[in-house]
This record gives structure tokens, sequence and C-alpha cells, in this order.
């Protein structure tokens, strides 16, 4: 099974179209669910205010819809303390209301736990009973975005809140909306409403009212935080991702996505107008997302964790059989409301696939196509090329080898900066990397021009600096990385390997920081540890120790002199001004490509890349330091 799925292309490639499929299904659902939260909890109102229409609810939700997007760039930290109060007093309250219905109407109502009635069920019912599963899926709507709220408490603290506060209040309510149900049959369009005491209305309403908003809050959160990990794995169009918060580094604010989402709410609730097809479009989310996480699940049981197979083949035996059933009754719905969040998710995995597959190919197309540093040299050394005073940041995906757009640049302007640095900025699959850690660097010419590469690396929570203040930091620590170079290179061989060792097991240890479970850092991610040294030698004591070492015994005044000279040249370089260079890269398919290709490329792609945020917009970088390079790949 392992070979099957590393080496078969074809399982691969399904694999990746289901999670980007479930993915699309989890974003979708942020836009059903403040629909039928809000919805629902207003439509109460008819129940004091009967001379209020179908209309006049639908608008009073949609007006509270906006108002729930509109707050969103303010962030949940603002308002979040309340949250907990306002959800644990709903949790009582209807447990408190379940509780006294089970009393006043029918005690009889827990015979429901005996397995037998519900057999007896399917067999009075039959086909009318299988399909009255789909709306038990209302029932656990929301528990598919549980994985976001790890960005704000721990595992255990969810699994007891979840075990010991959500369950017993939810199963209060529901066996005493059904023991007063045995009263009164007639009530079960609207038996949440009417089964709560004439005296709690209002305070039930306006509750109801708040816990659909966090709870809708939820799932706007988790639309942010997968968008912005998708976006991070180059499977999403580059957005705008702003951090709310100073202290919880979870809480994230797309504008453009918030937009969008506002607008599909508003437009399933003014198209839909009842709860009722609205839930049934909201289930077929669930059900789909739940069998997708099964079935990646029962994968990473098998290759990851490598527990028991038979525990494999009960765990998905149990599951995908459960939740094929819900998915069966929710499929006979279909027609009715259910295809919509199918629609939505389809559009969305379109738009993922196709970013996806392009930026994987425009990467192999760059690396295949990367200048090797002996190339580099040669361009270097020509004799039409021009010095211009500054510093010059060439931003590229590729971490070994140079762009072909630079040999493209100089061919066309054969002029280059006086220090050009070729960045990278990499994301690792940890939460934060430190400062000291951040800046790998690299010298492609040591003889006549200053010419560098570094990968910038940030964890998935790091939010990038505004341009100046990276620019500070980057300078700081090749100022650090000259430094070390000159003094590793002055022939001190068992120096050398010591720092070597030293930096292998800092990357090592890297790998654990904040408790996670990674053990080093991938190799597309970093350079050769023993060509840079600029984080390591930063370490207050190693740092003396250098120093002292290499000013007794090998180091004298006029090699000091040269380390100071070359880095007094960058900083002067840096006072004259700073450039930002990008590569601006036409993709577009190749002229016997597919059909399906050509439209992939040539227009999906396209339409995305030219209505997406560029790269100097995501680093905040002021318009009249760009340089961009025009280039056209074809792939």
């Amino acid at each position: 099974m392992k070979e099957l799925l590393e080496t078969n292309k074809a399982v691969k490639v399904s694999l990746f179209l289901i999670t980007m499929l479930a993915t699309a299904m989890v974003i979708s659902d942020a836009i059903l669910t403040p629909a039928i939260s809000v919805l629902s909890a207003v439509g109460g109102l008819k129940e004091k205010a009967t001379f209020l229409t179908t209309d006049e609810i639908v608008w009073i939700t949609v007006g509270i819809l906006v108002a729930l997007f509109a707050i969103q760039r303010f962030g949940t930290d603002k308002v979040g303390y309340l949250f907990a109060p306002i959800i644990l007093l709903w949790l009582l309250l209807i447990a408190a209301v379940g509780f006294y219905n089970l009393v006043k109407y029918d005690t009889g109502a827990l015979r429901a736990f005996n397995m037998k009635y519900i057999i007896d069920y399917f067999r009075r019912n039959k086909k009318k009973g299988w399909a009255s599963l789909g709306g038990i899926l209302l029932c656990f709507t929301g528990t598919e975005a549980l994985f976001a709220d790890l960005g704000y408490f721990s595992i255990r603290s969810i699994q007891l809140s979840f075990g010991f506060g959500l369950v017993p209040s939810v199963l209060l309510a529901y066996i005493g909306q059904a023991a007063y149900l045995r009263v009164h049959p007639e009530d079960v369009a609207n038996t949440f409403y009417r089964s709560t005491p004439i005296s709690l209305f209002w305070p039930t309403f306006i509750l109801a009212l708040a816990a659909s908003i966090i709870g809708s809050q939820a799932m706007i959160s988790c639309a942010f935080a997968t968008i912005s990990h998708s976006q991070t794995l180059g499977c999403f169009p580059r957005v705008k991702i702003l951090h709310t918060s100073r202290q919880y580094s979870g809480q994230l604010y797309i504008p453009e996505v918030n937009y969008l989402l506002c607008l599909g709410a508003c437009l399933v609730t003014v198209g839909f107008r009842t709860t009722v097809i609205i839930g049934e479009a909201h289930g077929i989310c669930v059900v789909l997302v739940m069998i997708v996480t099964t079935l990646l699940l029962t994968i990473v049981m098998l290759l990851v964790w490598k527990i028991s197979v038979w525990w494999i083949v009960a765990f998905f035996l149990v599951f995908m059989s459960s939740e094929s059933i819900y998915l069966s009754a929710i499929l006979s719905r279909f027609a009715h409301g259910a295809y919509v969040p199918v629609a939505m998710s389809a559009v969305l995995m379109v738009v993922m696939v196709v970013w996806h597959y392009v930026h994987v190919n425009k990467y192999r197309f760059e690396l295949e196509h990367s200048i090797p540093r002996d190339k580099v040299k040669e361009l270097l050394e020509r004799s039409d090329i021009q010095r211009v005073p500054g510093i010059g940041l060439f931003y590229t995906e590729l971490v070994q080898g140079i762009p072909p757009v630079f040999r493209h640049l100089i061919e066309k302007i054969p002029s280059i900066h006086s220090v050009l640095i070729f960045v990278s900025m990499k994301h690792l699959p940890i939460p934060s990397v430190d400062m000291s850690e951040r800046f790998l660097f690299r010298q492609v010419d040591r003889e006549d021009y200053k010419v560098f590469q570094c990968v910038a690396r940030y964890g998935y929570r790091d939010p990038f600096e505004e341009a100046k203040d990276f620019v500070d930091k980057l300078v700081e620590h090749l100022q650090y990385y000259i430094r070390d170079v000159n003094l590793y290179g002055l022939g001190c061989e068992p120096m050398m390997k010591q720092s070597f060792s030293y930096c292998s097991s800092r990357a090592e240890s890297f790998g654990s920081h904040e408790k996670t479970k990674v053990k080093a850092v991938y190799a597309e991610e970093m350079l050769t540890p023993a060509e840079s040294f600029s984080e390591h030698a930063r370490q207050a004591s190693g740092k003396n120790k250098l120093f002292t070492q290499f000013q007794g015994d090998k180091m004298n005044i006029v090699e000091m002199m040269k380390i100071q000279q070359e880095q007094q040249a960058v900083l002067e370089e840096m006072s004259k001004g700073v450039v930002y260079i990008f590569g601006e890269s036409e993709v577009v398919a190749r002229p016997h490509s597919s059909l399906i290709k050509k439209i992939a490329i040539n227009y999906i792609y396209s339409f995305l890349r030219k209505n997406s945020r560029n790269g100097e917009k995501m680093l905040s970088i002021p318009r009249r330091q760009i340089l961009k390079v025009g280039v056209s790949y074809e792939i």
C-alpha cells in the first residue's frame, strides 16, 4: 500500500483531488453555516411578532450577516472574552429547558436509547426512514471545523469541553424536544421555540442569536485558516492575510475572502429563504468532509502511526459505513438544494487545482533552466556589464541555482547592482522560526561582485515584515555572514569541521521548535550548513570564543580591517538605495498542448493571476523601489 501511494501517479493525483475537494467543502461551509445559523435564530421572532413576513425575516438576517462579516477585520480578540460566557450560558439554558420538558411532558422519551426502536423505525418507515437520516446530519454540523480551534486551545481542553459540556447539553435539549413532541406533534416545524417556556423566550432568543453568531465566527475563522495554509502550500491564489491579534497568531483576516463569503452567505439566504433547504445543502458539505477525513486518517494510521492493521480495518469499516449511509440519504435530496455546496466546491476546487498545477510546473521549469554558478560567473564577467550603486534584492522561488529570468535581465539590460542578493522566501512546516535562524546565506561570486543567495525561512504562523524592516534584518545577518565566511575561510580546518557539526545539530534541534515533532529541516528549504554560519555565530558565548581564538592565533589587523571594509561597503550600498527585482513571468501552454491544458493555463490561471495579489503587495514594498522583469514560460 505504501509503495502504491508513493509511486503510482494515478493514486497520488486522486488523493490530491479528493483532498482539494474536502478543503473546498470546508470553505463552502463558511458560507452555509452563518446563513442557516442566523436565519434559524432570527426565525424565532415570528413567535412574538406574528406580523413579520418571511421576506422581512430574510432581510433582517441579511443585515445581521453583513454586520457579522464587517466586524471580521477587527479580529476576535477584542470581543473573544465574551464567547466563553455566552456559550456556557447557552449550553446551560438549553440543557435546563430540555430537562424541564423531559420531566413535564414524557420521561418515556428516554426509551429512545434502546437501539431496538431505531430498527423498528426503519422497518416501519422503510425508504422514508432512510431519507430522514439526512436531517440528523444537522445534529453534529460544525464538528468538521474543530481543527481550527487548535489555533486557540489545547487538544485536552477541546476534548473536555466537548465531552463534558457540549454533548450532555445538546443531548438533554434534543431529548426534551422529543418529549415535548410526544404531546404536541403539530409543532414539529418549530419545536425549539415552541418547547421553550414563555417566560424564557426573550433570554433564549438573545442567547440563540449570540450563539449562532459565535458559531458562524468559528466557521469563518476556519475558512481563513484553511486558505492561509493552502496558500502556504501553493494551492491557493495569493491573497492578503492579516493577523488581527498580537497575542494569538492563529487569528487571521483575509479581506478578499471575507467579502466573497459575505456575498455568498447573503445570496444563499435570499435565494433559499428557509432553513430546510439550506440545511440539506449544509449536510452534504459535512458528510463529504467527514468521509474524506476518514479516508485520509486511514492512510495516516497505515503509513505514519503504523498501528495494527486490524485496528485500521475496524476503524475504516465502522466510520466509512456509517458516513456512507448518511451520504446516500442526503444525496436523495440533491436536487432540492444539496447541489449548491457541490457547485461552489467544484468552482473552488478548479481554482485550487489549476493554481497548484501551474505553480508546481512553473517551479520545475525554473529549476530545469536554472543558471549554474559557473555560468553566473561568465555572465558577470561580460565586458559590457555596468555596475549600479545600491543593493538589488532579486526575489525567486529557487533555493538551488539562479533563476533563468536573471540571464534575461542581463541580456536586455547589461547592468548589475554593487550588491546583489537572490532572496527566496520559504515556509517551513513548523509554527515559527526564531529570528536568529531565519536567514541562510551563500556567496555566489567572491571575486569582483558581491553576489549572494539568501533563504528567508518562516513558520506558518510568522507574518512577513514590512519591506524596510526586512531589509534591515537581512543586511544585519549578511554582516554576520561576511564576518563568518572570512573567519572560516582562513584555513582553520578543525574549526570548519566543528562548525559544520554545530550547524547540523542546530538544524536538528530547530525542527523541534515550539514542541513540534519535526526532527529536521527539509533539504529543499536550506542551503548547505557549512556555507552559512550567520545565525550560529550570533550566539553570545560562541561568538566571543571564536573571536578570541582567531584573534590570538590566526587573525591580524590587516585581515580584520578587510572584513570591516567589506561590511562597511555593504552598509554604504544600502544607504544608496535598495531595489526590489521581481520576475514578472507569463506562463502559457505549449502550442501542441491539449485543449483542457490550454484552457486551464491560458485562461483560468491567467485570470486568477491578474486578479490575485502580486509579490510586492504581499510584502508591502513601495512601488518606486520595484523593478519588474518580464519573461514568458511555456509549460
